[in-house]
């Protein structure tokens, strides 16, 4: 069960990520060990994906940054540089332009 966040989207426990940590990957999690190559483009589209909840689990997608496919971490150095990329992915203008994301 979700913990209550507030009205429009609930928030995962730690449980629940551990949980999405071990089962495949799915509409509702997606895993990519590196930031680099095509990691940005396909993690804009899932979140698109999550963010239209075609399956209508009226729960939030989760991509797991630095996770292998079998959900161990991948070793993938979490510095300022990566964090401020991936905050400003909802800003950057990427998410609209190249991926029509709602």
């Amino acid at each position: 069960m979700m913990a209550p966040h507030n009205p429009i989207m609930a928030r995962y426990s730690d449980a629940e990520l551990e949980a999405l940590l071990t089962q495949p990957e799915s509409d509702r999690a997606e895993r990519k060990e590196r930031w680099a190559g095509d990691t940005p483009t396909t993690v804009r589209e899932a979140i698109c994906a999550f963010a239209n909840d075609l399956p209508g689990h009226r729960t939030p997608g989760v991509v797991f940054i630095g996770v292998r496919d079998d959900g161990t971490p991948a070793e993938l150095p979490i510095d300022d540089q990566l964090l401020t990329t991936l905050s400003d992915i909802k800003t950057d203008g990427q998410m609209w332009h190249q991926h029509r994301c709602l």
